[in-house]
């Protein structure tokens, strides 16, 4: 017996298994809690940035989205926890690197991490008493506040009628705003019509106000049970410890208790069907009909064929010039046409959908994808695209930068696999032998055998297309049921109830938590911050003609490579231009290769080529501004030679003749910003309110923003007698902006490989032009924008440096309070949004918002309190200032990969910031005290009552406010 199954077996677990598994850098650990049934893996590395994740097996029985409640809902207080949001307050007070709670479609999700093995503990401790012990059963006003509540309006004829308010109802109302989330519902439906899958997890606004309360108490016990509970450690951990704490506060007394047998949900198979085509009508927009056929692959336990059928459709539909999604865009049946696998599932399926479908798409889509599949796989495939599709996936799974820590990546691969199967729950944390194997498979015509299984001999597939209409029909008869009623008129005593409900919910939200309930909340204080984290600080040298940031990071054998071309010597009509050329640079012919052997090229040598337009400012002079052209990419270190030749073959050969070509890629742009400003308005907003007043938004508006999509859309509409003058125009913005004199290179890798990449580089020639950018002075537009959405997103902001306040620890403090405390409140949890927040940035901008909010004239209202909140309500106890400081400091110290650090820096030196600037906020953060923040009270009042206000979202919440917009219809 091994030391950790002695370790295992005195905490009453079983070690089932240990291997090494190469793609994790350790061992992995499978054991079984025999008290409890609980199963559990311990992914054991070096890794310092510990996680931990619990995850129960809830496959959804209707619409109501009960277990996504219950995922908000648990943690609201618990037996241990006795407090209304200890969720918030370990926002607020821990030194977590990742919190957060996730619902799947069948599954629901708890994961953490941290650099800080103890504060590690306290989020399990947490984390654990809210799933097993939650207060959801003596304290039903979390479901209503969760969930949904009625509420009481006045209409315009002065009648009482009620409406349904919620976090999780207003969430899903956005959410299902959305034409692609409604056409993945819908094609889900069709593929396993006797399933889970045909259910929405999430909840649909017409069936979430069905829920009761006793079902929603009666879904928590039948599922969220130690036997139907999946554990995950992660990193180097003290195992006795972390498992002697499971067993000893958690899963032995839970095992004493009785329970009954296990009883959730089924999660089925789905047995093959072929059902004729699914139509969805949606109120929205013309332009955002959509279609998707849909195959299901196999089973997910089928590791090796899932992760072929990836390859392969990032191969045939990857990029426009791969082959299944060329066929498509030239057949002018849609603007844009997408490719993917949908996994962790029971049976995963790939999907091929259109964006901007035209009439009648859907139809020609099966056709198109059947006769394209049968070309081929009659001989048609290009082995050589399949082998670089392998490489890119290769790349990507090694590099593993997807945004969250890497425990809790993990987490969620491995439960991609074993929520279905204990046969090998680590499958899908390998990946080496599923590479290699599938690298022999493709001389053996293993892809084209498997287009032939997944599009043409399939018996389990299906298609669905949302289709636009001016009311939605189905939506409005489905929530008849729930809210015909709401909409008549209420008697006097049936809105006093209901307002009585009201009263008593927003007491109990009101209601501070009692000082000894807090006390319970485990907390680390500021002695038990560290030092910060080494970094290495850049140096500014010489590579050839170009100035070079060169980064010392650790790179693990992948060199990554920005170029920074300075656009000042643009005209400001010109900004627009720059960013068109940002969209097709790489995606057009060269005078070498065609935009198909370029991609070939690109996937097969680099990790990324990506082209972008962004803005630098001075962190003291708001009039200073740096626009920017950005070139990245990455390579592993054998590969630099490509990274360095294939980038200037782009920028220096790229034919802009194929205005066919052109059109395409723009329109895809179109698309994807019209479904950013309905699902992620809020950045829109706070992007437009800084146009308002700071100069660097107003540039930012014509590269990105409002300003941008409006350039974009006449351009489209009259591309046919624009196109030469476009072609031209990029030509020659190209020969102007890529310059030696222009051009900073940004560098992170060993020596070795920036010597490969000095010397397979070669001088572009040319010196920048002069400056010659004049921005337009800012202007409070009072905007509110209407897009396809049926919640809002505001925002109200202002420039600190105005108000002659400079950049510091407090500010970022004062943001963190704000946001999970008085806003966190006021916004979310009394209004039904589902986030608000404050931030600042270090050059000045300053601005509040709304996420998948149901209001705007009462959030805005908090947005203007939010000084004399700081001033006279914020007393937080000396512990709960510690909190704030642990946080805020760990935020500053989080973990961050190589890419991440490299472009961290890149944006410190162009805005004239060094690291011992970020270290001086980092040390007023650790030394700040209550008054230090209250000191900025008067600043934020100032930033609030001159801020301007933009909102985007839902016509008649928009037409309702008070706030005197300036009304525009952003998508007619």
């Amino acid at each position: 017996m091994t030391d950790l199954e002695q370790v295992a077996a005195s905490h009453g677990f079983t070690a089932v298994k240990s291997e090494p598994v190469n793609e994790v850098e350790g061992t992995v650990h499978l054991m079984h809690h025999a008290a409890s049934g609980a199963r559990l893996m311990f992914i054991e590395n070096d890794d310092a940035n510990k996680a931990f994740s619990i995850t129960f097996k809830t496959p959804a029985a209707d619409d109501t989205g009960v277990f996504h409640i219950l995922e908000h809902s648990v943690l609201c207080g618990s037996e241990k926890f006795p407090v209304k949001e200890p969720f918030v307050n370990l926002l607020k007070t821990s030194m977590q690197t990742f919190l957060n709670a996730m619902t799947f479609p069948d599954k629901t999700m708890y994961p953490v991490a941290s650099t800080n093995e103890q504060d590690l503990v306290n989020l399990m401790d947490v984390y654990l008493d809210a799933v097993f012990h939650p207060d959801i059963y003596r304290r039903p006003v979390i479901f209503e506040q969760e969930g949904w509540h009625f509420e009481v309006e006045r209409g315009d004829d002065g009648a009482a009628r009620r409406h349904v308010n919620g976090v999780v109802y207003n969430e899903m109302k956005g959410a299902l705003s959305e034409p692609d989330s409604v056409l993945y519902d819908g094609l889900s439906a069709a593929l396993f019509p006797d399933t889970t899958y045909r259910f929405e997890s999430g909840g649909t606004p017409a069936a979430i106000p069905t829920l009761t309360y006793e079902g929603f108490l009666e879904n928590h016990r039948r599922h969220y049970r130690p036997d139907n509970a999946y554990i995950i450690l992660y990193g180097n951990l003290d195992a006795d410890r972390f498992l002697g704490f499971l067993d000893e506060r958690y899963l032995a007394p839970l095992a004493a208790k009785e329970r009954g047998p296990l009883d959730i949900n089924p999660l089925g198979l789905q047995a093959p069907v072929a059902p004729a085509p699914v139509v969805v009508p949606m109120a929205t927009a013309p332009e955002n009909a959509c279609a998707a056929v849909g195959f299901v692959i196999g089973r997910a336990a089928e590791r090796e064929r899932i992760v072929a059928a990836d390859i392969l459709m990032d191969a045939i539909m990857g990029a426009n010039e791969s082959p299944l999604k060329r066929a498509l865009l030239d057949a002018g049946i849609a603007d844009d046409a997408i490719g993917y696998v949908a996994d962790s599932v029971a049976q995963p399926f790939a999907v091929v959908s259109l964006r901007g479908a035209r009439p009648g798409a859907a139809e020609r889509l099966r056709a198109i994808v059947a006769a394209e599949a049968r070309r081929l796989a009659e001989g048609g495939l290009d082995r050589e695209l399949v082998r670089a599709a392998l490489s890119h996936a290769e790349f990507v799974m090694r590099e593993r930068n997807f945004g969250y820590p890497d425990g809790v990546v993990l987490a969620m691969s491995a439960m991609a696999g074993w929520l279905y199967s204990d046969d090998d729950p680590a499958a899908y944390l390998r990946f080496e032998d599923v590479f290699a194997s599938l690298r022999e498979k493709v001389e053996e015509g293993y892809f084209e055998a498997l287009l032939r299984e997944l599009f043409l001999d399939n018996d389990h597939r299906a298609c669905a297309e949302v289709v636009p209409t001016e009311s939605d029909e189905a939506a409005e008869e489905a929530e008849a049921a729930g809210e015909r009623e709401a909409a008549a008129e209420l008697t006097e005593d049936e809105a006093a109830s209901i307002r009585e409900a009201v009263r008593a919910l927003r007491e109990a939200q009101e209601a501070p938590d009692a000082p000894e309930a807090l006390a319970k909340l485990p907390q680390l204080s500021r002695a038990d911050i560290g030092e910060a984290p080494a970094e290495a600080m850049w140096e500014v040298g010489e590579c050839g003609p170009w100035r070079l940031i060169r980064h010392h990071l650790p790179c693990r054998g992948i060199a990554y490579a920005y170029r920074y071309f300075a656009m000042d010597g643009l005209a400001f009509d010109e900004l627009p231009y720059a960013t068109v050329l940002a969209c097709v640079l790489g995606k057009l012919d060269t005078s070498r290769h065609t935009a198909a052997e370029l991609d070939t090229l690109v996937q097969a040598h680099l990790g990324n080529l990506g082209f972008a337009v962004e803005v630098h400012e001075d962190a003291e002079d708001r009039e200073r501004l740096r626009p920017m052209f950005v070139m990245g990419s990455s390579a592993l270190d054998e590969e630099v030679p490509w990274a360095a030749h294939l980038a200037e073959e782009v920028l220096r050969e790229t034919d802009f003749s194929d205005t066919e070509r052109i059109r395409d890629i723009l329109g895809q742009r179109r698309i994807a910003m019209e479904q950013a400003f309905a699902s992620a308005g809020h950045s829109a907003a706070m992007a437009r309110v800084a146009s308002y007043y700071l100069p660097a938004g107003v540039v930012r508006e014509a590269l990105s923003g409002v300003g941008f999509y409006r350039f974009l859309k006449e351009l489209l509409a009259s591309f046919d007698e624009r196109a030469c003058e476009l072609s031209a125009k990029l030509a020659e913005l190209s020969r102007r902006l890529f310059t030696d004199g222009g051009c900073t290179l940004s560098f992170g890798g060993d020596e070795a490989a920036l010597a490969a990449f000095r010397e397979a580089s070669s001088p572009f020639g040319g010196m920048a032009g002069a400056p010659v950018l004049t921005v337009p002075a800012p202007e409070d537009g009072h905007e509110a924008f209407v897009v396809a959405s049926d919640v809002t997103y505001t925002a109200c902001g202002w420039d600190r440096r105005l108000l002659g306040e400079p950049y510091g620890g407090a500010w970022l403090l004062a943001s963190r309070i704000l946001s999970y405390d008085f806003l966190w409140t006021e916004v979310r949890v009394k209004g039904g949004a589902y986030g608000a927040g404050f931030q600042t940035t270090r050059s000045g901008s300053s601005r509040f918002y709304s996420y998948r909010d149901p209001r705007i004239d009462e959030t805005v209202e908090r947005f203007r309190t939010s000084g004399d909140w700081l001033a006279g309500v914020f007393n937080p106890t000396e512990s709960e200032m510690d909190g704030y400081v642990v946080s805020t400091v760990a935020s500053l110290d989080a973990p961050a990969k190589a890419r991440e650090l490299l472009r961290r820096q890149d944006g410190l030196y162009f805005s004239g910031a060094t690291l011992e600037d970020r270290a001086r906020v980092r040390e007023e953060v650790r030394a700040a005290g209550i008054d230090d923040v209250r000191a900025l009270a008067s600043s934020v009042d100032a930033i609030a009552g001159a801020g301007p206000v933009c909102c985007f979202g839902n016509g008649e919440v928009i037409r309702a406010s008070d706030e005197g917009f300036n009304v525009v219809d952003l998508l007619a």
